[in-house]
This record gives C-alpha cells, sequence and structure tokens, in this order.
C-alpha cells in the first residue's frame, strides 16, 4: 500500500481474513489470485501491481475487469527483498472471470 501512496494515489485499507467473497464478486480468475484486492476507477487490481500500470489502466482505460499480478514475486511493489535481485513477472489483465493476456512484463 505504502508504494500506492509514494506514487500518488488515495489508499483506504479494509482489513479481512476473507478475501474470497471479494474476488468472487469480482471474478477474479482464481490462476491470477494473490494476496491484494483493491477497486479503483471501476477496475480490480489484484496483487502487487506497480503504480504505474495502474496508472496506465486508468489513461487507457482498456475493456477489461483489471490487472493481476499472481503470487508474490520478488521484486515487485511491497516484495523487494535487499540483496536479491527482482525476478521477471507479467503483469496481466482479465475480464469477466477469464484471463486475457500480458499487459506488462518486469
Amino acid at each position: 500500500m505504502e508504494h500506492l501512496r509514494q506514487h500518488g494515489f488515495q489508499v483506504e485499507v479494509e482489513s479481512t481474513t476473507n478475501l474470497r467473497p471479494l474476488k468472487a464478486k469480482h471474478r477474479v480468475p482464481a490462476e491470477l489470485e494473490a494476496c491484494h484486492t483493491a477497486l479503483v476507477g471501476g477496475y480490480v487490481i489484484e496483487g502487487h501491481v506497480p503504480a504505474d500500470l495502474i496508472s496506465r489502466l486508468l489513461r487507457e482505460r482498456p475493456k477489461v475487469s483489471g490487472l493481476a499480478v499472481p503470487g508474490m514475486p520478488v521484486g515487485s511493489p511491497g516484495m523487494e527483498v535487499a540483496g536479491h535481485p527482482p525476478a521477471h513477472y507479467d503483469v496481466f489483465t482479465f475480464h469477466e472471470g477469464q484471463k486475457r493476456g500480458a499487459f506488462a512484463s518486469r
């Protein structure tokens, strides 16, 4: 969340131990699930998506439900580990419960 705040996003945190109902409601594909789910500008953001890509999503407004970074890849926002190089990871689009494709690679 700090990464988003540092990039100008206003963040409201709602802590819960069960994100399943939120993920189901917004039809996040199971293979794209991660530890965080956010809603911004009519889109769903799943996992550790970089702020610049969220900004790009909001600028371009593609016809998708949202973006997702499955899992917790080392080097993604909030998952930096000193002494470890960042892992390569993809940021995917999804729509109506289906994975669409890569939006970006890091």
